[in-house]
């Protein structure tokens, strides 16, 4: 195994400052690039889908559970496999509490190709309570292009992608894929790849800051069974 250097306590911190100004730029070029994600345009979802979950059936605007924002994981499940994908059920092993996200204005849903029976045996193994939807018999996976047809079979693949509510109409703003989702799970690193972001002051583009009339900067933050929802 190859280990860092041994130095000095002087020698490290030297070489921490050096690095802790890339670091900063590093920052700085993220908060840059996740203003210009939510200058993106937004596309109208026009297609009435179809879910099945704990509670039957649900269109699109139904997993939003009256919020204004929704973050879909696509979770690779296709309908003839007995379990959900390995490195996607480590993926929703991280994801916290939903309060943080609702107190945002943001629902957070799981959605497999595989149909619901399918689904409820593995969620109940893993212990989830996240919300979690079959989209089962309809193009949704397809149509965010995390179904692929390849040499003649349909192949999955892990995404996640974003929505914005105005009113009853339901907005597409963003999606990625696969490596995309490095680094992903946090609370801020969903709300970031949202169109309304963490809504604070600082942000761009102005305007959307505490648009949904949640507590802005640290001091919103409370223990989750603090929040109202």
């Amino acid at each position: 195994m190859s280990l860092p250097e041994i130095v000095s306590r002087e020698q490290w911190r030297a070489a921490r400052a050096e690095l802790l100004l890339k670091e900063k730029a590093a920052t700085r070029a993220r908060d840059a690039l996740n203003a210009e994600r939510r200058g993106l345009p937004m596309v109208e979802v026009d297609e009435e889908y179809v879910f099945e979950g704990g509670d039957g059936k649900a269109t699109l605007l139904d997993l939003f559970e009256g919020r204004q924002q929704l973050v879909v994981y696509h979770f690779m499940f296709a309908p003839e496999w007995d379990e959900g994908c390995r490195s996607c059920s480590g993926f929703l092993d991280q994801i916290g509490h939903l309060a943080h996200l609702a107190a945002r204005g943001t629902s957070f849903a799981a959605v497999s190709r595989a149909p619901y029976p399918r689904i409820l045996p593995f969620k109940a193994r893993m212990g989830w309570t996240v919300p979690w939807y079959s989209s089962h018999g309809s193009d949704f996976n397809r149509d965010f292009e995390v179904t692929l047809e390849h040499e003649g079979e349909l192949v999955e693949r892990p995404g996640l992608s974003c929505f914005l509510r105005d009113r009853d109409r339901v907005f597409h703003t963003y999606s990625t894929y696969e490596r995309g989702l490095d680094g992903l799970g946090s609370t801020t690193s969903l709300l970031d790849l949202t169109a309304l972001g963490r809504q604070e002051e600082w942000e761009e583009p102005k305007g959307r800051a505490s648009a949904l009339g949640a507590p802005a900067g640290p001091e919103g933050i409370r223990y989750h069974d603090e929040y109202d929802d």
